[in-house]
């Protein structure tokens, strides 16, 4: 169960490249015109390995399903098309344009270099997905998110931007401010037994796995408003290629929510040297991820409800009957 880098990182021997609308992209089609992830020749079978060696000795691996999230997405599915039908896609091209650039920020995780969780660890982490954050696993997700930087394939963040493009055209609307920062902000009261270093990374990782759970609600939206018959319609062959472009993208990401759910979940299992004593991980780790889930999946949610609420009616302000249309919208609430 030990990996070196380089295992990590291997491809598929593909039969042929990923090539989508005039992009070329990362990963690769088999034989038989199916796509696979890149970096996953050894990846998905190291962490299903690593993950069934905790599942045997008792230990569960978090709920990471999207059932942990509160509220879906907003605007749902049936308000998104009520939108789309009156002319007004920038709700969706803004959501499409940001999500690109958040994922070329995302790179910056191949950039990470996690300090000796072995100083802290009272187990050996040498077989687990603990033991491998600095062989391949940052890297491999930073380069999945924003590209190789020794590579001209594009990664998650083009393929965002092409599916936005396929679906509007180049430049259809402004592009949007970005937010700087979507994850939960560290409190003062945030509080940790183990070294700052240690624990900044661990509110990392739960951090963008929280993330990632989020991005799933939006991407089974995107790639059902892409499908959707009675939407882009002088645009259908070019949408339909929108959703399998985010398809890939879903693909792509399940590896990541596999290996940060592992490494949260390897680490509540462990015995921590603490000033304190020996600490069991899931004592300090369970109260952070239970606030890190609440904040994600509930109080967030409130935020960016109430900033789209208020873009989406300044909007309809402007067309005819703006009240009535208005009233319509929120009628479709969930």
């Amino acid at each position: 169960m030990i990996y070196t880098f380089e295992e990590i990182m291997s491809e598929h021997n593909y039969a042929s490249p990923n090539e989508m609308a005039g992009y070329t992209l990362h990963g690769g089609l088999d034989g038989e015109g199916n796509y696979i992830s890149p970096r996953t020749w050894n990846r998905w079978d190291a962490i299903n390995e690593w993950s069934n060696h905790l599942i045997s000795k008792g230990h569960p691996l978090l709920d990471c399903s999207v059932e942990i999230l509160k509220y879906g997405n907003y605007p749902n599915f049936n308000q998104a098309k009520y939108l789309l039908s009156l002319g007004e896609g920038a709700f969706l091209w803004n959501s499409l344009t940001i999500t690109g650039v958040i994922e070329a920020r995302g790179q910056a995780l191949a950039e990470i270099v996690a300090p000796d969780f072995q100083e802290i660890i009272k187990e050996d982490i040498s077989k687990t997905a603990t033991g491998h954050m600095n062989k391949g696993l940052f890297v491999s997700h930073g380069y999945d998110e924003g590209g190789d930087p020794n590579s001209e394939r594009g990664a998650h963040d083009q393929m965002w931007f092409a599916a936005r493009d396929l679906l509007f055209g180049k430049d259809a609307y402004p592009i949007p401010e970005v937010p700087e920062n979507i994850g939960r902000p560290v409190e003062e009261d945030d509080k940790w037994p183990i070294p700052i270093e240690y624990a900044g990374l661990v509110d990392l990782l739960m951090n963008v796995l929280m993330i990632e759970v989020r991005a799933e609600c939006f991407f089974q939206f995107s790639m059902n408003i892409a499908a959707c018959d009675d939407l882009f319609k002088d645009r259908r062959e070019d949408a339909l290629l929108a959703a399998e472009m985010i398809r890939r993208i879903r693909q792509d990401e399940a590896v990541h929510v596999a290996y940060l759910n592992l490494i949260v979940s390897e680490l509540r299992s462990f015995n921590f040297k603490t000033d304190q004593g020996e600490i069991l991980g899931s004592e300090f780790i369970d109260p952070h991820w239970n606030t890190m889930v609440k904040w994600h999946g509930e109080e967030i949610h409130h935020e960016l409800k109430d900033q789209r609420i208020e873009i989406v009616q300044d909007t309809l302000k402007n067309l005819d009957n703006s009240e009535k249309l208005i009233e319509g919208f929120h009628k479709l609430a969930s």
